[in-house]
């Protein structure tokens, strides 16, 4: 009984992060399928819910509850005659498994023609862990048309030794990182963020989003020099 109840209070927690109509828990064939869900899946697409961006994204100092890991893509190629096209979509895990770094070096990375240039822009809800980052530089050691430059909303677990030298050793591999600016918040929500049909309204930071990229940004730049 007491597993049930915790079961139930996870997946309780889990739909009210994600945005889910806490309705369903009061559904017993909605309540199982949520407990039964499995515990990683990558989701892709192009747009992600307004919930989840404002939670997910959120530059907070403390990033209690958010246990995901959300990727915004652009990727610029270059063909042969010099045009340059753009694409973009999005991945997020649940930290379980593979992290959402490690998607896109898994699904999209393979799709990269050798002879072209790609030039790739990540926005991210929190910055690699040391296991990502290593895996990032392993793929740009191999992948040299691939030039990446990584913006990230939060440090995740910056006071960590062991994330503090991945961090620097993204930088030794000519992985650009860089906190994200108020201004690319509101990129995201331009781009990234699904909007009511037909209609398209403004990005509103939220009150410390200046202070907290401040903070965030000296916290970087002292790791890295």
């Amino acid at each position: 009984m007491a597993q049930k109840e915790e079961a139930a209070a996870e997946a309780s927690a889990s739909a009210s992060q994600n945005g889910e109509d806490l309705k369903d828990l009061e559904d017993p064939e909605k309540l199982k399928e949520l407990i039964e869900l499995p515990p990683f899946e990558i989701v892709t697409g192009e747009r992600l819910p307004v919930n989840f961006f404002k939670f997910q994204f959120r530059n907070v100092e403390y990033s209690s509850g958010r246990n995901k890991t959300f990727l915004c893509y652009v990727i610029e190629m270059q063909d042969k005659g010099g045009q340059v096209k753009a694409s973009r979509g999005y991945l997020e895990d649940e930290h379980a498994t593979a992290h959402a770094e490690e998607a896109f070096f898994n699904t999209i990375v393979p799709t990269f023609d050798p002879a072209l240039r790609y030039n790739v822009t990540w926005y991210v809800s929190s910055s690699p862990c040391a296991t990502c980052a290593d895996r990032i530089i392993k793929t740009l050691g191999k992948t040299k048309n691939l030039r990446l430059l990584i913006l990230v909303g939060r440090l995740f677990m910056w006071e960590e030794p062991e994330v503090q030298a991945a961090l620097r050793k993204l930088k030794e591999a000519g992985c650009r990182l860089r906190i994200m600016k108020p201004q690319d918040f509101e990129y995201i929500w331009q781009n990234f963020v699904e909007q009511e049909e037909g209609e398209s309204k403004a990005f509103e930071p939220w009150e410390d989003i200046q202070e907290n990229f401040l903070y965030y940004e000296e916290k970087l730049a002292d790791i890295l020099k």
